[in-house]
């Protein structure tokens, strides 16, 4: 863990860990850690808290040196993993990109939609979007590219693919990830809902196929 002052009232917490996926998970412990220290009142005052792939930025920190001298001495616990609750997703495997994805893995797209709906996955963050949360889970051996030619508008509830990551697009966006699916019964922001997102970090996540292509 690295911890840089950013600006005059922020910190940069950084998991610099040669391999991502080790490197993501210490992230992601420590920011399951941050949340129930503030949850408890048990956290000096930050305004936002800021997740990325192997970052987590602290806004609004009017103790900036003194958190960052503690930081590093954190017992920071394994992320719980089986008791959790996890998000079940309805998905139609039915993306333009399907075929092509399940070329790039050497199966046929009816074994890829199997194997991604196998797959438990993980919040790593969220951004892009409200509601969007990028998941992570997947083998390496099926990480894609991002396509080479982005589309101008992918529709609300589309499952994408790109790099290490899996994402749902809550609201229709231009986007360059590989479509597999379509998930347009699950409502991943709502405004009106408490908490409004229905994905956050560190929650775990299935896909549930609807239909095999």
């Amino acid at each position: 863990m690295t911890v840089l002052p950013v600006g005059r009232d922020a910190l940069l917490v950084e998991f610099d860990a040669t391999d991502a996926k080790a490197a993501g998970d210490a992230k992601d412990m420590f920011h399951v850690e941050l949340l129930r220290r503030r949850a408890a009142g048990l956290l000096p005052p930050v305004r936002d808290v800021v997740p990325g792939a192997r970052t987590v930025l602290l806004d609004g920190v009017p103790d900036r040196d003194g958190l960052a001298a503690e930081l590093p001495h954190w017992d920071v616990p394994p992320v719980a993993g089986a008791a959790e609750p996890v998000v079940e997703i309805p998905v139609r495997y039915d993306g333009a990109d399907l075929p092509e994805v399940a070329a790039l893995w050497g199966v046929t797209p009816g074994e890829a939609a199997r194997l991604h709906a196998a797959t438990e996955f993980r919040v790593a963050f969220c951004g892009f979007a409200p509601g969007f949360g990028y998941l992570t889970g997947l083998d390496e051996r099926y990480h894609v590219p991002r396509r080479s030619r982005p589309r101008t508008r992918v529709p609300a509830g589309a499952v994408g693919l790109a790099g290490p990551y899996t994402g749902v697009y809550p609201r229709s966006s231009p986007g360059g990830w590989q479509l597999i699916g379509t998930a347009r019964r699950t409502v991943l922001w709502d405004p009106h809902r408490t908490p409004a997102a229905l994905l956050a970090p560190g929650t775990r996540v299935r896909f549930l196929a609807e239909q095999a292509p």
